[in-house]
């Protein structure tokens, strides 16, 4: 499994390709999930399945949820203690998507910040049924997370679990840009 690291101000992203259902280590995981909080396909039914009945459960009065909202449960079975529920943008329909995506990010990095959770597992969220493309979907994700480091004081670990070795590698060369250009215009990383 190979792990892309870089530390931004003591705050260290990761990006592997793996499932995000089965982050030991990590102590909240980010569920890309519907509206209604439920079992879905892709990594809501991932983790669904992997946390058990209790989640769902858990889910039920916090639900509905809109585009870019987040809530926290507990991880259940999960090898986590919490689980952030984010609904995404379907791409093509939510607007603006980039708006929505980028607050998805944000509540999720400040819902854990309120629960000082110094680590945190994302998938890429909206990339699968809901359609958005991966290299924009990762710009918005990247870009959102450097903006917010500087007010973390709490997480310290950042891992971008990816599906596949093509996301895994989209994500690695989109982080390594916006890194190289931020430096270029701000030389405090």
């Amino acid at each position: 499994m190979a792990i892309i690291n870089k530390t931004i101000l003591g705050v260290t992203i990761e990006c592997i390709e793996g499932d995000i259902a089965s982050q030991a280590g990590i102590t909240a995981v980010v569920n890309a999930a519907n509206a209604q909080l439920r079992m879905g396909g892709g990594v809501a039914g991932a983790i669904h399945r992997a946390a058990g009945p209790g989640l769902e459960e858990e889910c039920r009065p916090l639900a509905p949820i809109k585009p870019g909202e987040a809530v926290i449960t507990g991880g259940h079975n999960l090898p986590n203690r919490y689980v952030i529920h984010c609904l995404g943008p379907i791409y093509g329909m939510d607007k603006p998507e980039d708006g929505l995506l980028a607050k998805c990010y944000r509540n999720a990095l400040q819902l854990a910040e309120q629960h000082k959770i110094g680590s945190i597992a994302f998938p890429a969220i909206s990339t699968g049924a809901f359609g958005y493309p991966v290299e924009d979907a990762a710009d918005v994700a990247f870009r959102t997370i450097i903006e917010m480091i500087p007010k973390l004081k709490y997480i310290k670990r950042i891992r971008f679990v990816l599906y596949s070795a093509r996301d895994l590698e989209i994500h690695e060369k989109t982080l390594s840009r916006i890194i190289s250009r931020k430096k270029g215009v701000r030389g405090n990383f």
